[in-house]
């Protein structure tokens, strides 16, 4: 019989803790199944022993990532007989290296929830970006707590979306309810027939478009931005973009989009572009869905822009 496993990440006092309470209360997930819960670190949130043991968890505590081993968690498993595992994985871990690691036999990861605290998020960005990149690569679920009226959730979702397309994404509040935060106003005029986007907003529009093409269709933009590829087997076709800082320094990405333009063969790879545009929506093969296409309407020659793209 398989045994779930679900693996929750984040920083210290991120939440996790707290999130796995509320979790092993709700009946809905909890129904007297007998529960391994690994703690990779120690957080202000402590678990009750006897609480716990109401709810027919039993506690380890790993203090080394190296101890996380197939023989080691071969052996809990042998131990503890557990009909599901949860681990609160420590925050300055690298999740990547655990799921490489062999688990038991019985044992299927079936989930990964980050949690992360909204109002240091811009910190942690600034600070140790990679570390919120291994956080929520892998994720389903980035859970943002904290969050108030200051909240900016254009910044959160774009920056999260540039790491992690596909995760699932919910705001609390500091009471802990789900906050429904409005979306930011955005810094063009997204109802105007011509759209112009400036250097600094085009992470911001990038993700915009990208989840909500039909929004744009019909609609002209005009952006900076440099010819990433021409394609030769389609000679009316070439990609431009711009570079964004994921993760780090060496994890560098273009995000940009498709061009037709009847002249495409005579531009050069690298070369920066002042681009006018109408959007249309197409589907793509290898995206698997609707994407934003661009059919050129006038370009000339622009200054390269130095700066990476960021989403705020």
């Amino acid at each position: 019989m398989n045994v779930p496993v679900y693996l929750f990440t984040g920083f210290l006092d991120s939440g996790k803790s707290t999130f796995i309470q509320d979790t092993l209360r709700d009946p809905q997930f909890h129904n007297r199944e007998k529960t391994l819960l690994l703690l990779c670190e120690e957080g202000e949130v402590e678990f009750d022993p006897v609480v716990m043991a109401d709810y027919q968890v039993d506690i380890v505590s790993i203090e080394n990532e190296s101890d996380l081993t197939y023989e080691y968690l071969c052996e809990l498993h042998k131990r503890y007989q557990p009909q599901r595992v949860m681990i609160e994985f420590n925050g300055m871990w690298s999740v990547t290296a655990f799921l490489d690691v062999e688990y038991p036999l019985e044992w299927l990861l079936v989930q990964i929830m980050t949690t992360i605290d909204a109002s240091s998020f811009a910190l942690y960005m600034n600070n140790m970006r990679s570390l919120i990149y291994e956080q929520a690569v892998h994720s389903e679920l980035i859970i943002f707590n904290r969050c108030d009226d200051s909240t900016k959730k254009s910044f959160l979702r774009g920056n999260i979306k540039a790491i992690n397309k596909g995760a699932q994404i919910i705001y609390e509040s500091v009471d802990g309810n789900i906050n429904q935060l409005a979306d930011d106003i955005l810094p063009f005029d997204k109802e105007a027939d011509m759209i112009t986007i400036q250097s600094d907003d085009y992470g911001l529009w990038y993700m915009d478009i990208m989840e909500k093409p039909q929004s744009y269709e019909g609609k002209s933009v005009i952006f900076e931005a440099q010819v990433v590829e021409v394609d030769h087997e389609h000679r009316d076709i070439f990609l431009i973009g711009r570079e964004a800082m994921v993760c780090c320094a060496e994890d560098i990405q273009m995000i940009g989009f498709i061009v037709h333009y009847a002249k495409s063969m005579e531009l050069k790879s690298g070369q920066w572009l002042s681009l006018r545009a109408k959007v249309h929506c197409e589907y793509d093969k290898q995206y698997d869905g609707i994407v934003p296409v661009l059919y050129c309407e006038s370009l000339t020659d622009a200054q390269r822009i130095e700066d990476y793209v960021t989403f705020s």
